[in-house]
């Protein structure tokens, strides 16, 4: 079983629910963070002291408050720990439900399993933790299980997300162009990426780009 364990949720409630959970398993090791960027200093002084964390935990959604932070969500968290330390196992534990969403966080952030909060999520949890300590399958919630069947969802890349993403920041063509150059990002030029909206557009059967973020972030895509 793993033997140290780092939880980043800001409702105490859950967190203590989780934690009492991870006990039962004989977890030896469990800390807990409420902010992003407290979870993200603990793995990277984890990593530096020579005692790595075998598992984060994390939710998506962290409430804003007075405190200004460097990563904000769950997802910003997992890529960011990632980088860090690429052979950490991860389980989201969230009540979205967006199928985009879940399907991106397998896909683009390397996700071990998705697990729904609900009625019956701890127990769920603990079969999840056990599993992907045994296994190196992806694990999903079974109400969740078609997100994963879902070809369609496949055409959604990394490249598509961080475009949308951009657009909803306001940023305009040439800005786009120019920072994905800056970063690397192919393909970078200002007619490839009109044609990768227009594609988008007529994916999510948007009538403008305004229409298409909209979409895009019922979707929970942005």
């Amino acid at each position: 079983m793993f033997n140290k364990v780092l939880i980043a949720e800001d409702l105490d409630s859950i967190s203590i629910a989780v934690i009492q959970a991870l006990e039962m398993l004989s977890i030896v090791e469990i800390h807990h963070a409420k902010y992003c960027d407290d979870a993200y200093l603990k793995i990277k002084k984890a990593i530096l002291d020579n005692v790595p964390y075998d598992l984060l935990i994390s939710d998506l959604s962290f409430k804003t408050d007075h405190r200004e932070n460097r990563l904000n969500s769950g997802e910003e968290l997992i890529e960011a720990v990632k980088k860090a330390q690429p052979d950490i196992k991860t389980i989201v534990f969230s009540i979205e439900d967006k199928s985009f969403r879940v399907k991106s966080l397998f896909n683009n952030l390397g996700i071990n399993a998705y697990v729904s909060k609900g009625r019956n999520s701890i127990p769920e949890l603990q079969s999840t933790i056990q599993r992907i300590y045994d296994t190196d399958d992806k694990i999903v919630s079974p109400e969740l299980c078609h997100t994963l069947r879902d070809k369609s969802i496949f055409e959604i890349e990394a490249y598509d997300i961080s475009l949308l993403k951009l657009l909803s920041k306001g940023h305009i063509l040439d800005e786009i162009a120019e920072g994905f150059k800056e970063s690397g990002i192919i393909p970078n030029g200002s007619s490839s990426i009109e044609k990768r909206i227009n594609k988008l557009k007529v994916y999510f059967k948007a009538s403008n780009n305004v229409h298409l973020i909209a979409i895009a972030k019922d979707l929970g895509l942005v």
